[in-house]
């Protein structure tokens, strides 16, 4: 298989490595994953405005970059900025974070929600499983309290937020799968695993997996034609 990109919308090179990192320890050990940062916008994208922004940014970058040499495209932010545009310019398959980890979430008729940090961002993620047509299996949003730029600087109160609005989503909203909503929180969901009885989607190997999936499927296709 032959590389994948990841493209981090946000401008953190330091949120970029980290998920990239996150992508690499998921994958087959053959495979290479390679990170590229967004050279406009925001390091946090917590509302519609930067998230539009994000989606230029996405596209600028993918113009100046000849695709054809990767085998498919991650575009790893929770909104999935810029992606279908991409997606139809694109000589190779594109899949976004939160459609994989909405997909993998749903499997088998789960009933799931979404913890994430940004509410600003509540009614675009809320669309978001409308559009990928999950409306029916989903139990709602569950957000952080405070301001998200002041919790994801704060690791301890990060992890402590996710974990309570975790709870709550299995409690009140009897989630039988949890998806972590961010990009910039895949660290934060590789801890989480461990300590609940239902499965914490990771958005951002669920992204490896299906972009894997899916190059394969495009390899097959380009060989039959």
């Amino acid at each position: 298989m032959g590389t994948i990109l990841l493209i981090n919308p946000n401008t953190s090179e330091s949120t970029t490595a980290e998920m990239v990192n996150v992508a690499r320890a998921c994958s087959p050990t053959c495979q290479t994953i390679v990170g590229a940062t967004a050279h406009r916008g925001s390091a946090l994208i917590d509302d519609a405005a930067k998230l539009a922004t994000s989606a230029q940014a996405v596209l600028e970058y993918a113009q100046s970059t000849e695709l054809e040499r990767y085998s498919g495209i991650i575009v790893s932010a929770f909104g999935d900025p810029g992606l279908e545009e991409l997606r139809r310019h694109s000589p190779v398959p594109v899949t976004g974070i939160a459609e994989a980890g909405i997909l993998e979430a749903a499997q088998n008729g789960r009933r799931f929600s979404i913890v994430t940090t940004t509410p600003k961002l509540a009614a675009t993620i809320n669309r978001k499983v409308a559009e990928y047509g999950f409306t029916d299996l989903y139990a709602g949003l569950r957000l952080t309290p405070g301001d998200p730029a002041d919790v994801m600087r704060n690791p301890a109160l990060l992890q402590a937020s996710l974990i309570q609005a975790c709870q709550t989503a299995i409690s009140e909203d009897s989630a039988e799968a949890i998806v972590i909503g961010g990009g910039p929180l895949a660290m934060s969901a590789v801890a989480l695993r461990q300590k609940f009885s239902v499965p914490i989607i990771e958005p951002v190997p669920a992204a490896v997996h299906l972009a894997l999936a899916r190059a394969t499927q495009h390899q097959l296709f380009r060989s039959v034609w």
